[in-house]
């Protein structure tokens, strides 16, 4: 299989894990406090912001797949300088959000597959920069996957 359709994979694996989490399905395992359904929609939206964001700072450099495009540098300012996939980390912040909501064992089953799904998807999309941009080597060595490290959101940056 070629890159491209290896990219493709990735998206449809994504879709599927995201629709069963997003479906509703009968009876709940536990019951769902209200506080912890606001929690849970504060992470959604949160997600949903760090998504727009992320994907707005790419700008021609986006793509549907995890295959890089040619059409943009590598970013490592603003949200890129925090964490290196701050789009799948606004996924995953809408999985954990989607999971503390649903009151279900098989949605939290699911949201850990998604995680997991989400970390094998960013190895393989690394060794894809790695190829297409020399400077990302360095770069990845300093700057975290999914998770910023507090030295990093709270040091001035005149990039970001």
């Amino acid at each position: 299989m070629n890159d491209k359709t290896i990219g493709y994979v990735f998206v449809g694996c994504q879709v599927v894990l995201l629709l069963a989490l997003i479906v509703p399905t009968t009876g709940d395992d536990w019951v769902v406090s209200g506080g912890l359904r606001l929690v849970g929609l504060a992470f959604i939206i949160g997600g949903l912001v760090l998504v727009g964001l992320a994907s707005g700072r790419l700008g021609p450099a986006l793509t549907a797949t995890p295959v890089p495009n040619g059409r943009g540098g590598l970013r490592t300012d603003g949200l890129y300088r925090l964490v290196r996939h701050p789009i799948y980390s606004g996924v995953l912040l809408i999985v954990i959000g989607l999971v503390l909501r649903s009151g279900r064992w098989l949605s939290v089953a699911v949201g850990v597959a998604t995680i997991s799904f989400f970390h094998t998807k960013a190895q393989w999309e690394e060794r894809k920069l790695r190829e297409h941009f020399a400077d990302y080597e360095a770069y990845s060595k300093v700057t975290p996957r999914f998770l910023p490290r507090l030295s990093q959101v709270f040091r001035p940056n005149s990039k970001a």
